[in-house]
């Protein structure tokens, strides 16, 4: 008895320590999200970046990149509130197995928030802070915003920021121009845009554009046929 006791104890200790401690983080979150916004307001923030050359209007990207990156970043982008639980509730279950933080679950709005405030260090406190601001940009935003702005945001490699910069670069072209083979291509460059930029390893970017077809399978936005078609332009082209 003494012995269920004391277990009893140390479960109740250890959900009070990990009570606490969840407190902690949002707390802190909650005060580096209020900082940055206090460093540049949201609004002109987003501005800022509407304002770049080369910026490109959600209606001038064609549909196949928008499916594409929808599929390889966030499938759920378009019903979600800013962050997805179950992203998240999978990003923990990894990290736990892993021993150590290697996924965060972020959505496409919580990507742009980091790209817009903060660094890219893991940190969970951090973590914290862009969930606060991916909700305030959902309060103020519209989804066809909010991606617009993400793909404007991204990096592409080769010093490409943003789809405009990268379809002119890679492709010497404009987005709304882009054929299904290019869409697909770049919607898989910022994955690891060291390795999937075309001008580095274009057998590398085809594996990568490999898995966004098949992404784009999974979730609907291609058939089959059209897979078979799109892929069959991966192999021919050099």
């Amino acid at each position: 008895m003494k012995v269920k006791g004391l277990a009893r104890k140390l479960i109740f200790l250890v959900l009070l320590v990990g009570i606490l401690t969840g407190f902690t983080v949002v707390q802190k979150g909650y005060d580096i999200y209020r900082q940055a916004l206090d460093t540049k307001d949201l609004f002109d923030r987003i501005e800022e970046v509407r304002e770049k050359d080369g910026y490109t209007k959600f209606n001038d990207l064609p549909g196949v990149y928008v499916d594409a990156i929808v599929s390889v970043e966030d499938k759920r982008f378009f019903h979600h509130i800013g962050i997805d639980p179950v992203a998240i509730g999978r990003a923990v279950l990894h990290d736990i197995q892993a021993g150590r933080f290697i996924e965060g679950g972020s959505t496409i709005t919580q990507q742009l928030a980091k790209n817009l405030y903060f660094n890219q260090d893991k940190e969970i406190t951090r973590k914290a802070a862009e969930v606060f601001m991916a909700m305030d940009i959902e309060k103020n935003y519209t989804k066809e915003e909010i991606f617009e702005l993400y793909v404007n945001c991204i990096y592409f490699g080769d010093g490409y920021y943003g789809i405009g910069e990268a379809s002119k670069g890679y492709l010497e072209k404009t987005p709304k121009d882009m054929n299904e083979f290019e869409s697909t291509l770049l919607a898989g460059v910022p994955n690891a845009p060291s390795k999937y930029a075309p001008s580095k390893n274009m057998n590398l970017a085809k594996m990568r554009q490999k898995k966004v077809l098949s992404r784009m399978v999974a979730c609907g936005y291609l058939s089959t046929q059209e897979l078979e078609t799109v892929a069959r332009e991966v192999i021919a082209i050099p």
